[in-house]
Protein backbone atom coordinates (compact mmCIF):
# COMPACT_ATOMS: atom_id res chain seq x y z
CA UNK A 1 0.00 0.00 0.00
CA UNK A 2 2.93 2.34 0.46
CA UNK A 3 5.43 3.15 -2.24
CA UNK A 4 8.42 5.00 -0.87
CA UNK A 5 12.11 5.72 -1.18
CA UNK A 6 13.87 5.17 2.16
CA UNK A 7 17.52 4.86 3.11
CA UNK A 8 18.90 1.49 2.20
CA UNK A 9 16.46 0.43 -0.45
CA UNK A 10 13.62 1.20 -2.78
CA UNK A 11 10.12 0.26 -1.74
CA UNK A 12 7.39 -0.49 -4.18
CA UNK A 13 3.86 -1.26 -3.01
CA UNK A 14 5.09 -2.53 0.34
CA UNK A 15 1.76 -3.48 1.89
CA UNK A 16 1.66 -5.92 -1.03
CA UNK A 17 4.74 -7.82 0.12
CA UNK A 18 6.76 -9.10 -2.89
CA UNK A 19 8.50 -12.46 -3.22
CA UNK A 20 11.75 -12.66 -1.27
CA UNK A 21 11.12 -9.63 0.95
CA UNK A 22 10.76 -11.87 4.01
CA UNK A 23 12.77 -15.02 4.68
CA UNK A 24 11.37 -18.50 4.02
CA UNK A 25 10.45 -19.42 7.63
CA UNK A 26 8.50 -16.19 8.10
CA UNK A 27 6.72 -16.60 4.77
CA UNK A 28 5.83 -20.19 5.60
CA UNK A 29 4.54 -19.21 9.03
CA UNK A 30 2.30 -16.48 7.64
CA UNK A 31 1.14 -18.93 4.98
CA UNK A 32 -0.03 -21.32 7.69
CA UNK A 33 -1.71 -18.48 9.60
CA UNK A 34 -3.46 -17.33 6.43
CA UNK A 35 -4.62 -20.86 5.58
CA UNK A 36 -6.11 -21.33 9.04
CA UNK A 37 -7.70 -17.90 8.94
CA UNK A 38 -9.26 -18.43 5.52
CA UNK A 39 -10.52 -21.85 6.62
CA UNK A 40 -12.25 -20.30 9.62
CA UNK A 41 -13.61 -17.54 7.40
CA UNK A 42 -15.17 -20.09 5.04
CA UNK A 43 -17.10 -21.53 7.96
CA UNK A 44 -17.98 -18.20 9.53
CA UNK A 45 -19.22 -16.68 6.28
CA UNK A 46 -22.10 -19.17 6.22
CA UNK A 47 -23.72 -17.26 9.07
CA UNK A 48 -23.18 -13.88 7.44
CA UNK A 49 -24.39 -14.38 3.88
CA UNK A 50 -27.90 -15.01 2.61
CA UNK A 51 -29.62 -14.84 -0.73
CA UNK A 52 -29.88 -11.06 -0.52
CA UNK A 53 -26.39 -10.23 0.67
CA UNK A 54 -24.34 -12.82 -1.26
CA UNK A 55 -24.30 -10.73 -4.47
CA UNK A 56 -23.05 -7.76 -2.45
CA UNK A 57 -19.88 -9.69 -1.60
CA UNK A 58 -19.03 -9.84 -5.29
CA UNK A 59 -19.68 -6.12 -5.68
CA UNK A 60 -17.47 -5.33 -2.69
CA UNK A 61 -14.68 -7.53 -4.08
CA UNK A 62 -14.85 -5.74 -7.43
CA UNK A 63 -14.82 -2.34 -5.74
CA UNK A 64 -11.87 -3.19 -3.49
CA UNK A 65 -9.99 -4.68 -6.44
CA UNK A 66 -10.51 -1.57 -8.54
CA UNK A 67 -9.54 0.85 -5.78
CA UNK A 68 -6.45 -1.12 -4.79
CA UNK A 69 -5.24 -0.89 -8.39
CA UNK A 70 -5.41 2.92 -8.25
CA UNK A 71 -2.55 4.58 -6.39
CA UNK A 72 -2.65 8.20 -5.26
CA UNK A 73 0.33 10.35 -4.26
CA UNK A 74 0.64 11.33 -0.62
CA UNK A 75 3.87 13.32 -0.86
CA UNK A 76 7.62 12.76 -0.60
CA UNK A 77 7.57 10.25 -3.44
CA UNK A 78 5.05 7.98 -1.74
CA UNK A 79 1.73 6.64 -2.95
CA UNK A 80 -1.12 4.69 -1.40
CA UNK A 81 -4.40 2.97 -2.12
CA UNK A 82 -7.46 1.72 -0.33
CA UNK A 83 -7.00 -1.41 1.78
CA UNK A 84 -10.71 -2.20 1.88
CA UNK A 85 -10.81 -4.30 5.05
CA UNK A 86 -13.11 -2.00 7.01
CA UNK A 87 -15.41 -1.49 4.04
CA UNK A 88 -15.72 -5.24 3.47
CA UNK A 89 -16.27 -5.97 7.17
CA UNK A 90 -18.96 -3.31 7.52
CA UNK A 91 -20.89 -4.30 4.40
CA UNK A 92 -20.66 -8.10 4.32
CA UNK A 93 -19.26 -9.09 7.73
CA UNK A 94 -15.79 -9.88 9.06
CA UNK A 95 -15.58 -13.51 7.92
CA UNK A 96 -16.89 -12.75 4.46
CA UNK A 97 -14.64 -9.68 4.43
CA UNK A 98 -11.59 -11.89 4.91
CA UNK A 99 -12.69 -13.99 1.94
CA UNK A 100 -13.27 -10.88 -0.18
CA UNK A 101 -9.78 -9.53 0.51
CA UNK A 102 -8.28 -13.00 -0.05
CA UNK A 103 -9.86 -13.31 -3.49
CA UNK A 104 -8.70 -9.80 -4.42
CA UNK A 105 -5.13 -10.50 -3.32
CA UNK A 106 -5.05 -13.85 -5.13
CA UNK A 107 -6.19 -12.32 -8.42
CA UNK A 108 -3.76 -9.42 -8.08
CA UNK A 109 -0.83 -11.74 -7.39
CA UNK A 110 -1.74 -14.24 -10.10
CA UNK A 111 -2.66 -11.90 -12.94
CA UNK A 112 -0.98 -8.59 -12.14
CA UNK A 113 2.10 -9.61 -10.12
CA UNK A 114 0.96 -7.21 -7.39
CA UNK A 115 2.46 -9.04 -4.41
CA UNK A 116 4.25 -12.34 -4.89
CA UNK A 117 2.65 -15.77 -4.95
CA UNK A 118 5.10 -17.03 -2.33
CA UNK A 119 4.19 -13.99 -0.23
CA UNK A 120 0.44 -14.49 -0.70
CA UNK A 121 0.07 -15.86 2.82
CA UNK A 122 1.84 -12.83 4.21
CA UNK A 123 -0.39 -10.42 2.30
CA UNK A 124 -3.55 -12.27 3.33
CA UNK A 125 -2.38 -12.19 6.94
CA UNK A 126 -1.69 -8.46 6.81
CA UNK A 127 -4.57 -7.11 4.74
CA UNK A 128 -7.10 -9.88 5.24
CA UNK A 129 -6.75 -11.11 8.80
CA UNK A 130 -5.19 -8.08 10.51
CA UNK A 131 -6.86 -5.44 8.33
CA UNK A 132 -10.35 -6.89 8.47
CA UNK A 133 -10.05 -8.19 12.03
CA UNK A 134 -8.90 -4.92 13.56
CA UNK A 135 -11.44 -2.97 11.53
CA UNK A 136 -14.30 -5.15 12.75
CA UNK A 137 -13.25 -4.93 16.41
CA UNK A 138 -13.19 -1.14 16.13
CA UNK A 139 -16.54 -1.08 14.31
CA UNK A 140 -18.20 -3.12 17.06
CA UNK A 141 -16.64 -1.01 19.83
CA UNK A 142 -17.59 2.33 18.27
CA UNK A 143 -21.08 1.11 17.38
CA UNK A 144 -21.68 0.24 21.04
CA UNK A 145 -20.56 3.68 22.19
CA UNK A 146 -22.68 5.63 19.71
CA UNK A 147 -26.47 6.02 19.75
CA UNK A 148 -28.32 2.98 18.39
CA UNK A 149 -29.13 4.67 15.07
CA UNK A 150 -28.27 3.80 11.48
CA UNK A 151 -26.32 7.04 11.19
CA UNK A 152 -23.81 5.57 13.64
CA UNK A 153 -22.83 2.76 11.26
CA UNK A 154 -20.83 4.88 8.75
CA UNK A 155 -19.01 6.54 11.65
CA UNK A 156 -18.10 3.16 13.09
CA UNK A 157 -16.96 1.92 9.67
CA UNK A 158 -14.82 5.00 9.12
CA UNK A 159 -13.27 4.55 12.56
CA UNK A 160 -12.46 0.94 11.68
CA UNK A 161 -10.71 2.07 8.51
CA UNK A 162 -8.78 4.77 10.34
CA UNK A 163 -7.32 2.29 12.84
CA UNK A 164 -6.95 -0.82 10.67
CA UNK A 165 -4.61 0.71 8.08
CA UNK A 166 -1.80 1.68 10.49
CA UNK A 167 -2.47 -1.55 12.40
CA UNK A 168 -1.71 -3.57 9.26
CA UNK A 169 1.40 -1.43 8.70
CA UNK A 170 2.52 -2.14 12.25
CA UNK A 171 1.99 -5.87 11.72
CA UNK A 172 4.16 -5.65 8.61
CA UNK A 173 6.90 -3.99 10.64
CA UNK A 174 6.77 -6.83 13.16
CA UNK A 175 7.12 -9.40 10.37
CA UNK A 176 10.00 -7.43 8.89
CA UNK A 177 11.73 -7.35 12.27
CA UNK A 178 11.38 -11.14 12.49
CA UNK A 179 12.26 -12.15 8.97
CA UNK A 180 13.06 -9.19 6.75
CA UNK A 181 15.94 -9.76 4.33
CA UNK A 182 16.54 -6.13 3.31
CA UNK A 183 19.33 -4.28 5.10
CA UNK A 184 17.08 -1.56 6.48
CA UNK A 185 16.81 -0.61 10.18
CA UNK A 186 13.53 -1.69 11.74
CA UNK A 187 13.08 1.80 13.18
CA UNK A 188 13.20 3.24 9.66
CA UNK A 189 10.67 0.71 8.43
CA UNK A 190 8.33 1.45 11.34
CA UNK A 191 8.54 5.21 10.86
CA UNK A 192 7.92 5.00 7.12
CA UNK A 193 5.14 2.42 7.25
CA UNK A 194 3.15 3.61 10.25
CA UNK A 195 3.75 7.29 9.62
CA UNK A 196 2.51 7.37 6.05
CA UNK A 197 -0.18 4.76 6.61
CA UNK A 198 -1.66 6.83 9.41
CA UNK A 199 -2.22 9.54 6.80
CA UNK A 200 -3.51 7.02 4.28
CA UNK A 201 -5.88 5.74 6.96
CA UNK A 202 -7.54 9.15 7.05
CA UNK A 203 -8.27 8.94 3.33
CA UNK A 204 -9.54 5.40 3.67
CA UNK A 205 -11.76 6.43 6.57
CA UNK A 206 -13.38 9.15 4.46
CA UNK A 207 -13.97 6.83 1.50
CA UNK A 208 -15.26 4.01 3.70
CA UNK A 209 -17.60 6.30 5.58
CA UNK A 210 -19.03 7.77 2.39
CA UNK A 211 -19.59 4.39 0.73
CA UNK A 212 -21.18 2.82 3.81
CA UNK A 213 -23.31 5.91 4.32
CA UNK A 214 -24.62 5.66 0.76
CA UNK A 215 -25.55 2.00 1.16
CA UNK A 216 -27.13 2.57 4.57
CA UNK A 217 -29.24 5.39 3.13
CA UNK A 218 -30.60 3.21 0.32
CA UNK A 219 -30.48 -0.42 1.50
CA UNK A 220 -29.64 -0.67 5.21
CA UNK A 221 -30.84 -4.28 5.20
CA UNK A 222 -27.78 -5.18 3.10
CA UNK A 223 -25.25 -3.70 5.54
CA UNK A 224 -23.97 -6.33 7.95
CA UNK A 225 -22.83 -3.81 10.56
CA UNK A 226 -26.35 -2.36 10.64
CA UNK A 227 -28.07 -5.66 11.47
CA UNK A 228 -28.09 -5.28 15.27
CA UNK A 229 -29.59 -1.81 14.98
CA UNK A 230 -32.27 -2.96 12.54
CA UNK A 231 -33.10 -5.95 14.72
CA UNK A 232 -33.39 -3.74 17.81
CA UNK A 233 -35.66 -1.35 15.93
CA UNK A 234 -37.90 -4.18 14.74
CA UNK A 235 -38.10 -5.54 18.28
CA UNK A 236 -39.15 -2.14 19.64
CA UNK A 237 -41.84 -1.88 16.97
CA UNK A 238 -43.18 -5.32 17.85
CA UNK A 239 -43.18 -4.56 21.56
CA UNK A 240 -44.98 -1.27 20.92
CA UNK A 241 -47.58 -3.10 18.90
CA UNK A 242 -48.15 -5.66 21.62
CA UNK A 243 -48.41 -2.95 24.29
CA UNK A 244 -50.94 -1.03 22.21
Amino acid sequence: MLGSEIPGGKWGDTMHVPDGFLDVPTSLATGVIAAVGVGLALRGARNELNERTAPLAGVVAAFVFATQMINFPVGAGTSGHLLGGALAAALVGPWTGVLVITVVLFVQALLFADGGLTALGTNITLMGLVGVGVAWLVIVAVRRLLPKRLSSVPIAAASGALVSVPAAATAFTVLFAVGGVADIPVQTVFAAMVGWHSLIGIGEAIITGLVVSAVVATRPDLVFAARPILEATELEIRQSGVAA
